[in-house]
């Protein structure tokens, strides 16, 4: 289970540290998993995602990337909304908590 746990945690922080810098794009352009809404997206170096990064487990190369807190998934087809910030992430593997590697999108 830690081989696998540090597998993972090594195959993200590769992704991770390809991420592009953050843009908005149109939700249309997300071709990495569902659009999410997010109420907060930070650098995974401020305090509150490297927070929820430790207790996780999760060990990034490139603190600069863009992470999104407490995000739930909205659908764009069926006219959905967002009131906080509309993202795509690489990684949403990690319930509602986080979503790594995020960049905004406009719906």
């Amino acid at each position: 289970m830690q081989f696998k746990l540090a597998f993972v945690s090594a195959a993200l922080a590769t992704l991770v540290a390809a991420t592009p810098a953050a843009r908005n794009e149109p939700a249309s352009a997300c071709t990495t998993g569902p659009i999410q809404c997010c109420e907060s997206v930070q650098s995974a170096s401020s305090s509150a995602a490297a927070k929820v990064l430790a207790g996780l487990g999760i060990v990034l190369q490139n603190t600069d990337v863009l992470v999104g807190l407490t995000c739930s998934a909205i659908n764009v087809a069926g006219g959905g909304t967002c009131s906080a910030q509309a993202v795509c992430c690489e990684d949403n593997s990690h319930g509602s908590l986080i979503s790594i590697g995020c960049v905004p999108v406009t719906l």
